[in-house]
């Protein structure tokens, strides 16, 4: 099983919107076939393996991440594939909470009379993926939250601008979170600032580009900035208030912009629980967020940040510089968000901090429910 993890993370940033899914296939102690799943490839795991095994399938062990699935979708049932090569007994790591699945296809190899063995502890297969759980339980993207700062908690100078309080090999490392992740959120400000271009510069190619995210309530995008005019490159959504002018939304979307009007939350910002809804449904399973204090801020007051990786460079800026995170409202110590430290690593000179949300009893825990 751990050889089929290891083939399943193979496939990060090229199965979207699937899961990432390892399988391997083994008869008498030995491995006869395995494979693991991309999107652009159409065939899943299973039948990856199944089809590297040949006649050796039969009476052979099937080792998969994700339990197989049981539904036409762009291929066939696995199941199918896995009763026609006469597989004996498949381990599978968890049960798939995708509603099509959620068991139907352990029932169906169950009633088929192979013996179907779910692993003990789920949380390795989870954490596989997150994003795709995220989704398809809870109807939103995973999100993390990105940012460097200096070691007493500042982010920029007050003229906004950020580059770069991070090293070079915590700049690299930050191209690897892009990498893994569907899209990529800023908010306008930093645009404005920083005019980036939100692209994955990462040495493994994607299968497709992370969509680029701008939380832009009035449009101050201009269109001649570097995201408006690569958005021919890699697709450039914009999330706007209802009131943002007609005539900015036309310029955008001339230069092949999406913009996508959301509702104003209770707190006078966008609503960004409906852009997350929007994105699920368009079959975005995980959101890098790396804009600036207002836009972590938002993430954090609205409890929907998940996870963090946050990188501290030795500087210090002072009080006349902008924080990690904007305004959360008056909060006592009792009812602040917590930070669930997971793993800290040095990126010389900086260090990582990486880890979880949890917010306070009454709010919407970040963490995924067990099921």
């Amino acid at each position: 099983m751990r050889r089929a993890l290891r083939l399943a993370r193979l496939g990060t940033g090229r199965t979207g919107p699937n899961p990432m899914v390892g399988a391997v296939v083994v008869r008498d102690g030995a491995v006869v076939g395995s494979g693991f799943h991309i999107y652009s490839r159409r065939w899943h795991a299973e039948r990856v393996a199944l089809d590297a095994a040949g006649p050796a399938a039969r009476d052979a062990d099937l080792y998969v991440t994700l339990e197989p699935c049981c539904h036409h979708g762009r291929t066939p049932p696995c199941t199918d594939a896995i009763l026609a090569a006469g597989i004996r007994r498949v381990f599978c790591g968890m049960v798939d909470p995708n509603p099509l699945v959620a068991g139907g296809g352990i029932e169906c190899l169950r009633r088929a009379g192979i013996d179907v063995i779910v692993a003990g502890d789920p949380e390795p297969f989870r954490s596989l993926n997150r994003g795709f759980i995220s989704r398809v339980t809870r109807g939103r993207p995973w999100v993390t939250l990105k940012a460097a700062a200096t070691l007493d908690g500042r982010v920029a100078p007050l003229s906004g601008r950020s580059r770069w309080i991070s090293g070079e090999r915590s700049r690299r490392h930050a191209h690897w979170l892009r990498f893994r992740h569907d899209a990529i959120l800023t908010g306008i400000g930093t645009v404005l600032a920083d005019d980036p271009l939100l692209t994955c510069r990462h040495k493994r190619p994607r299968e497709q580009p992370p969509l680029r995210l701008v939380i832009d309530p009035t449009l101050r995008l201009s269109p001649e900035s570097r995201l408006a005019s690569t958005a021919a490159e890699a697709p450039v959504w914009v999330y706007c208030g209802p009131a943002a002018p007609p005539a900015a939304r036309e310029a955008l979307a001339a230069r092949g912009v999406t913009v996508i009007p959301v509702t104003v939350a209770n707190d006078g910002g966008l609503d960004l629980a409906a852009a997350l809804r929007q994105l699920a449904d368009a079959g975005v399973s995980s959101v890098l967020v790396e804009g600036g204090s207002r836009t972590l801020a938002g993430f954090i007051r609205a409890e929907l940040a998940d996870e963090f990786c946050f990188y501290f460079a030795p500087m210090i800026l002072g009080e006349r510089s902008l924080p990690l995170a904007g305004d959360l409202g008056a909060l006592e110590l009792d009812g602040c968000p917590r930070l669930d430290i997971r793993r800290v690593r040095p990126l010389p000179p900086d260090w990582l901090f990486e880890g979880f949300f949890s917010f306070p009893p009454g709010g919407a825990p970040a963490a995924l429910p067990t099921r």
